[in-house]
């Protein structure tokens, strides 16, 4: 099976959804992610007075440390961050993206991420993918506006998820090292998992079920609320 994930700027698959994939991968699914923006407007503290082109090859090579991690090469789109959108012609060329990678499942943003970059992958996306391939929605930045459907248990994923945040070094990833430790910690507690575990918190495709989803990915590893769990 091949489960790619798409991310509106170089470190957010590594944020949002990087245990999941990593959970696939040591299952034997074949793995890969999808960069759409060059990250050129990103975080700059300690870097002096780097040029956006600097800036956003920095990160291009920061992103390519992180997948060489785990042996996957990130596939690099390369629009200019800040300015995504869904016209037609994003739409049209991550539909021929789709057909070329043939995933079996998608992972990205929610449409209603705080993030303007985010929300038009999102969209885009799912108007490329509708009838072609589920999608899975991954949760926003400290889960604001976002109710989970279901749950993946990362704990044995963790350490790796975050070295790889920590390779994106311009960004000052501390931080956000120690904001999805504490994102993931919680989402553990609302699946039930005991203390000390981390998880990954996902929405449905509207063309997807909970069933859908633990059939396609690996067993044990999706976990819905705990108020639905017997």
């Amino acid at each position: 099976m091949r489960i790619v994930g798409f991310g509106a700027h170089p470190d957010d698959v590594e944020f949002f959804f990087f245990g999941l994939l990593l959970a696939c991968q040591a299952n034997g699914h074949e793995i890969g992610w999808v960069i759409a923006t060059d990250g050129r407007l990103g975080f700059t503290q300690g870097y002096g007075d780097l040029s956006q082109a600097e800036l956003a090859a920095l990160r291009q090579k920061e992103a390519m440390a992180a997948g060489e991690l785990i042996g996957v090469r990130p596939v690099l789109l390369d629009w200019p961050d800040g300015s995504l959108n869904h016209n037609a012609a994003t739409v049209n060329r991550l539909a021929g993206l789709l057909r070329d990678l043939a995933p079996d499942l998608v992972i990205t943003h929610p449409a209603n991420d705080y993030h303007a970059d985010h929300r038009a992958l999102s969209l885009a996306l799912s108007r490329a993918a509708k009838d072609r391939v589920p999608i899975l929605f991954a949760e926003s930045m400290k889960g604001i506006g976002f109710e989970p459907m279901c749950y993946a248990n990362i704990t044995a994923q963790f350490p790796r998820k975050r070295d790889a945040i920590l390779c994106h070094v311009s960004q000052s990833p501390e931080r956000m090292v120690q904001m999805v430790e504490t994102t993931n910690a919680f989402r553990a507690m609302q699946c039930d998992l005991q203390a000390g575990s981390f998880a990954e918190a996902f929405r449905l495709g509207e063309e997807l079920a909970l069933n859908d989803v633990e059939a396609l990915l690996p067993e044990g590893l999706v976990r819905p609320p705990a108020a639905r769990m017997s």
